[in-house]
């Protein structure tokens, strides 16, 4: 007997939990305060989510998905993309969209129960919130698809949940864009449960990153709480699509420090210690550690920042509040490039119907 092949899956971490340096920083790094653009756009998506959260308790908007732990994969993910990409979300990626010029009071909208907040003319190219689990990517070999047939430097990102990666439409994507040699990266945000089911329940495999070597395709695991680490692995997995090296895996690990929605409870199925032990391990005080210790942040920076965090966010949650709701025509839009005759006649009788009520009011 010989052996046909043999892998390996590398893990890239740069900064240790307590903010100490673990390897020599790539060049991007060199300068700490280069990085403080990505910490306080970090504390703004926190800032955010903790108000998010709390409007949905006192019945400003619906169902949330909390961001909670994942800021670093969203502010890495954001500071390397550039314009012309494309990101194809999941449903928590409020903070790289953020990054992508996105108005944050859209994803008020979107959570309000409003699907304006799902089009970003900011951002025109970018899919909208995708909350079917996996759906996002075939999108995405799709997109890169065109990408190559066209000859572009551009890459596709799609982001997924580690519940994702046991769908089917994870593996067709990946040996598609392994097949075709796609521009396309796929971040697979592993944050230990799939709503409730942990990591360890949903799959035997040692990492999530090695379901790439099936399909042919450079595969890589990385702190996801290091912004460096995240910044580097998916920087380099973005310029090696851009330029014609084909696609890549990586698996950022994390953890959702928050309930899986504000429409669960984490307590039932995971303890308190075990959370508490993950919030060591927090992106946000990793990387204010670092920069403290390189004298690159102050406490009176810190200070500002935090009353800066919370105006912008009033700012954006005034915008939300402020925003009309939809009309009911609206319930017509977006089902049909033409709609059917049946439909055309609702939306006639419903025009007529709401011109009625203008009249009336009015006189």
């Amino acid at each position: 007997m010989t052996v046909a092949a043999t892998f390996e899956i590398r893990f890239t971490r740069y900064l240790q939990p307590d903010g100490r340096e673990a390897a020599d920083l790539p060049s991007f790094a060199a300068d700490p305060r280069a990085l403080v653009p990505d910490y306080r756009a970090m504390v703004f998506m926190r800032a955010l989510d903790a108000k998010a959260v709390a409007m949905q308790r006192t019945g400003q908007i619906g169902t949330y998905a909390s961001t909670l732990g994942k800021e670093a994969i969203d502010a890495g993910i954001g500071g390397v993309l550039r314009k012309e990409d494309v990101l194809l979300p999941s449903y928590r990626e409020s903070g790289v969209l953020m990054l992508r010029g996105v108005s944050p009071h859209r994803t008020l909208l979107y959570w309000g129960g409003d699907e304006r907040g799902n089009v970003f003319p900011e951002s025109p190219r970018d899919f909208p919130f995708n909350v079917p689990i996996g759906t996002q990517l075939p999108h995405a070999a799709g997109v890169a698809y065109a990408m190559k047939l066209r000859r572009e430097a551009r890459v596709a990102l799609a982001m997924c949940g580690d519940g994702a990666t046991s769908k089917g439409d994870f593996y067709e994507s990946l040996n598609a864009a392994g097949v075709w040699q796609l521009p396309m990266v796929v971040v697979a945000v592993n944050n230990h449960y799939a709503i409730s089911v942990p990591r360890r329940m949903q799959s035997a495999a040692q990492t999530l990153a090695q379901k790439a070597i099936a399909a042919g395709i450079a595969c890589e695991q990385l702190d996801g709480n290091d912004l460096i680490a995240v910044r580097d692995g998916v920087g380099r997995a973005v310029e090696k699509a851009r330029t014609g090296g084909g696609p890549t895996l990586i698996e950022a690990l994390t953890y959702r420090l928050s309930d899986h929605t504000t429409a669960d409870d984490a307590t039932r199925y995971r303890s308190a210690e075990e959370v508490a032990e993950q919030w060591k391990q927090e992106p946000i005080l990793r990387l204010r550690s670092w920069l403290h210790a390189k004298g690159a942040w102050s406490q009176a920076e810190e200070q500002a920042l935090a009353k800066e965090a919370a105006a912008h966010v009033q700012k954006m949650v005034q915008a939300y509040l402020e925003t009309p709701p939809p009309g009911p025509e609206q319930m017509f839009e977006h089902l049909y490039a033409r709609l059917p005759r049946q439909y055309a006649v609702q939306l006639a009788q419903l025009a007529e119907e709401t011109e009625r009520d203008v009249e009336h009011h009015a006189g």
